[in-house]
């Protein structure tokens, strides 16, 4: 999407007179500021900020180059043709130029990150196998109770660079489901694995998806057979350990004829001085008349660039969903994507963003319709509080041909207080007449009106002001998969429903 010189300055007026509304503290009423800390403080502290030993990351560099490239191929046993397509990725970065819209990235340094840290030398095949204090992470975070209690068909838990464990339940494996790291299943299924690789998310698509391609690491590799329904949600879990770590897996799902999969991740970090790199790639291959749902909840520590891409191709009839929720990091640029290429393919995203102190949250989705009878829908929820800043970008493309092709954008906002921001960047590109669209945005604020109302019966100011979030919120929580893990499901109750009551 590319932006006018009078939108860019436009921007530029805004920052500086933000910059120049948050420093005059002398127009914000400090007691105000200070109750609204003390009730704000019931969404919940980070609390997945610890961090294990370290050897393998101590052990590890700073930056890359082209001998770092081939260094994490050759180490991986890789096939030539990968090796040439991470090269490619790599010239692409080289030639790339940073992002100047969205977050600020002027502090960015790729030299600054370590590229491939190997916790294990070989992936585990129970929990028990893993030592110890990874153990212990895990445990902490739930994830080996919500395999036990079979709340998933899969898990798969990346920490660094590595997926080091996987599993899949025995009668999926039956029906020819395939759910392994994306290393393994380079060398396990090449003519499958190859046919799809960055068909939907080419290695110059943009300066972090080329980074990507270049220095990828483990990831999901999933295909469905024709017909298959994994009713049971798949999941994986990615954490960072190391400072300064950068973490790069690619996540590829293809969802043949008439199928359907639930695929959940979520991501946590700790909390260090110096910045993290999260960019991974989401690659999705919905075939005609199938059916993916791809839920996030990330909440990276505030000391991470989340730089992400996420891209689905949509066949004839076949159903995308993107459910998406942005809670942590300290900045993040996330828009997932649907292709619809074929009659009758329907692409849905539903995301919230949580932008609180020190946070850009930088999120939204694009739909591009490419044939007749397609149809979209974009909810986008964002909640900024404490300085916070919460934006929605989006692109909603139909082109010349698409007839009969709808599209629907709703974007809320709610700013808790009086000293937060929230932007709306809606670009429509509409080249067909017999088409419907609509786009909506709105932005409000928690009211002495509505707090009033609340504790007129018999609420107390902290109660009405979680009813008010809570309800807010409601229409993506509620699409969240709450009753399948412990761990996303604290994240939902602390941070995205307040834990206020």
């Amino acid at each position: 999407m590319r932006v006018s010189d009078s939108s860019k300055q436009a921007d530029t007026s805004r920052d500086v007179e933000m910059s120049q509304y948050v420093a005059d503290r002398s127009r914000v009423n400090e007691e105000k500021i200070k109750k609204d800390d003390e009730i704000l403080s019931q969404f919940g502290d980070y609390n997945y900020g610890w961090h294990d030993s370290d050897a393998a990351g101590e052990a590890a560099k700073k930056g890359i180059d082209e001998s770092v490239v081939r260094a994490i191929s050759a180490d991986k046993h890789e096939p030539e043709w990968m090796l040439e397509r991470r090269l490619q990725g790599y010239k692409a970065f080289l030639d790339k130029p940073m992002p100047e819209w969205g977050v600020d990235l002027s502090g960015f340094d790729a030299q600054d990150f370590k590229y491939y840290v190997k916790p294990l030398d070989k992936q585990a095949q129970t929990w028990e196998e893993l030592p110890t204090d990874i153990k212990n992470t895990y445990d902490r975070l739930g994830i080996p109770e919500a395999e036990k209690n079979r709340l998933v068909s899969g898990v798969a838990a990346q920490y660094e660079s590595e997926v080091i464990y996987n599993s899949i339940r025995d009668d999926l494996k039956e029906q020819g489901v395939i759910f392994m790291d994306t290393d393994t299943a380079l060398q396990e299924h090449p003519d499958l694995f190859k046919k799809y690789f960055g068909t939907v998310i080419p290695a110059d698509d943009n300066k972090f998806a080329a980074l990507n391609t270049a220095a990828w690491s483990g990831g999901s590799f999933v295909y469905v057979p024709k017909g298959v329904h994994v009713d049971i949600p798949l999941q994986a879990y990615f954490r960072i350990n190391t400072p300064n770590m950068g973490q790069f897996e690619r996540t590829l799902i293809i969802a043949d004829e008439g199928s359907y999969v639930h695929y959940v991740e979520g991501c946590t970090a700790p909390i260090y001085s110096t910045d993290s790199l999260h960019a991974a790639i989401v690659e999705i291959i919905v075939e005609p008349h199938a059916r993916v749902r791809y839920t996030t909840v990330q909440n990276w520590s505030n000391n991470v660039y989340n730089l992400v891409t996420q891209r689905a191709y949509v066949r004839e009839g076949g159903t995308m969903e993107w459910v998406d929720g942005n809670i942590g990091s300290k900045a993040t640029m996330k828009y997932p994507a649907c292709i619809l290429a074929e009659p009758y393919a329907k692409g849905e995203t539903m995301s919230l963003g949580f932008a609180g102190q020190g946070q850009y949250q930088d999120t939204g989705a694009k739909m591009i319709h490419l044939a007749p009878h397609t149809s979209s829908t974009i909810v986008s929820k964002s909640i900024s509080r404490n300085l916070g800043r919460a934006a929605y970008r989006g692109l909603v493309k139909i082109v010349k041909g698409a007839e009969k092709s709808s599209s629907s954008v709703v974007c809320d906002a709610l700013l808790v207080d009086d000293y937060s921001r929230s932007d709306t960047y809606p670009h429509v590109d509409v080249r067909e007449d017999d088409v419907s669209m609509s786009h909506e945005a709105t932005v409000s604020k928690i009211s002495e009106d509505q707090l009033f109302y609340l504790m007129s019966r018999g609420l107390s100011e902290e109660e009405a002001r979680g009813m008010i979030v809570r309800g807010f919120v409601e229409p993506i929580s509620r699409e969240l998969p709450m009753e399948y893990a412990l761990e996303l499901n604290r994240l939902v109750e602390l941070q995205m429903e307040g834990s206020v009551g």
